[in-house]
């Protein structure tokens, strides 16, 4: 892997907490302190493409993201993403010629101890450099087809299609 090219799209991942009492907002990308933190060995570069919880990302948004993906060099991408409509984005970028492309995020935000986050950016790094080009998401220690992939809202999960 030359490169690594990381698109923040929001979501959970980086979510802020005020208080107990106060909504969210989504903060700055978390990706790139985690990576310098773990002390990745191989270069990436983060381009926050927008920051949005998922639910409230459309049409319009992912063809953002497709085309900004798309006028990449980078042959690996990762992007972070909010898990309520991962699976549709996934599903948008699949045509994308040439190119291994992860989406991953967290259930509970990057800052909170105990966060996903850490676990699912580290399988989705691993999964970027080993697939073959193609679309695919890595969430709860599995690297899954965004075709045969939907989230269990009840069971808080990633789970197989049927």
């Amino acid at each position: 892997m030359e490169q690594l090219l990381i698109v923040t799209t929001g979501g959970t991942i980086d979510k802020v907490y005020f208080d107990d009492k106060s909504d969210y907002q989504v903060g700055e990308p978390q990706i790139g302190r985690i990576l310098e933190e773990l002390g990745v060995a191989f270069r990436f570069s983060v381009i926050p493409i927008i920051r949005k919880d998922s639910l409230h990302i459309n049409a319009e948004d992912r063809e953002l993201i497709r085309a900004a993906i798309a006028a990449q060099d980078a042959r690996h991408v990762l992007v972070t993403h909010g898990t309520d409509s991962m699976v549709e984005t996934a599903k948008v970028l699949a045509g994308i010629k040439d190119k291994t492309i992860v989406l991953t995020g967290a259930l509970n935000p990057a800052r909170f101890r105990g966060s996903d986050a850490e676990f699912n950016i580290g399988t989705a790094v691993g999964a970027v450099q080993s697939l073959p080009a193609g679309v695919y998401i890595a969430m709860n220690g599995r690297v899954w087809d965004p075709a045969t992939v939907r989230k269990n809202v009840a069971a808080n999960r990633f789970e197989a299609i049927g």
